[in-house]
């Protein structure tokens, strides 16, 4: 028995790959893992003790180092490291937006934790437009 051609491996994952050929579901399935690390990083500081403004500002600079590779890599096929300043810039708009709608959401009695949770969509959202227009729009 022969092994199988790289074409017939490829078809066993075609749905898959058909799937991941669209933009947006890589930026989303990256997502889930940059998600995963941002929100761990500012639970974990929230724990700590540490007020949500200023774990959601220290999440979001490790979330950004970390984010900047894995999407610009996988979502956007980018590799150029000079993008990291129209990231950067990017993310400061995500995490002042991220700061007040937490901010509001606490006022109106839920948990920073819980208003975190909660913006995890919205914030996603407005960070892929704004990388797919600003930063990453030439790949």
């Amino acid at each position: 028995m022969k092994p199988p051609s790289a074409s017939e491996e490829g078809a066993g994952l075609g749905g898959f790959r058909r799937l991941t050929d669209h933009q947006f579901v890589r930026f989303l399935l990256v997502g889930v893992l940059n998600t995963l690390f941002g929100y761990g990083c500012f639970a974990l500081l929230l724990s700590l003790g540490l007020h949500y403004s200023l774990a959601l500002l220290l999440s979001t600079i490790l979330g950004v180092l970390f984010n900047f590779k894995s999407t610009g890599a996988l979502v956007f096929g980018a590799r150029d490291n000079r993008l990291i300043v129209r990231f950067v810039l990017t993310y400061t708009v995500v995490y002042a937006c991220n700061v007040g709608g937490v901010r509001l959401l606490n006022e109106a009695g839920l948990s920073p934790a819980v208003g975190g949770a909660v913006l995890l969509l919205p914030m996603a959202v407005l960070a892929f437009m704004l990388n797919k227009k600003f930063v990453f729009h030439r790949s």
